[in-house]
């Protein structure tokens, strides 16, 4: 059953693949922005899914982070999400991102439960 409290950790390694100069956020081989912030719904998306029914999904529709601290090629890092909010269909999580020295970033997180099969479709009709 979907409640408040859910609690996820998801963990990668930072690289060039998810850099601020790759991810064309920054010019620097530094964690990127758009890494964190992925990685950020990812974490969110993986903690409620066993909770939902089939054939549904979740889908991001806002995020409001701070990036604080930068993070080396080869450190670690890490999220935390807490499911704090549900709103009928409208989740809202809390996230917080590290790395091994410490918090580099934080914010608020909200997915959206849709029926993956109606939500594909609709986005398909856009190339119509």
């Amino acid at each position: 059953m979907l409640t408040t409290g859910i609690k996820g950790r998801q963990e990668i390694m930072v690289s060039a693949a998810n850099s601020a100069k790759t991810l064309g956020s920054g010019t620097l081989d530094v964690f990127g922005t758009p890494g964190m912030i992925a990685l950020m719904e990812a974490t969110s998306l993986k903690s409620v899914e066993p909770y939902l029914e089939e054939g549904t999904g979740t889908v991001g529709t806002s995020i409001q982070v701070t990036h604080d601290a930068a993070t080396p090629f080869g450190m670690k890092v890490w999220c935390e999400s807490e499911l704090v909010e549900i709103d009928r269909r409208r989740l809202v999580f809390e996230v917080t991102a590290y790395d091994e020295k410490g918090r580099i970033g934080g914010g608020r997180h909200e997915r959206f439960i849709v029926d993956n099969e109606k939500f594909q479709e609709k986005a398909n009709r856009k190339a119509d």
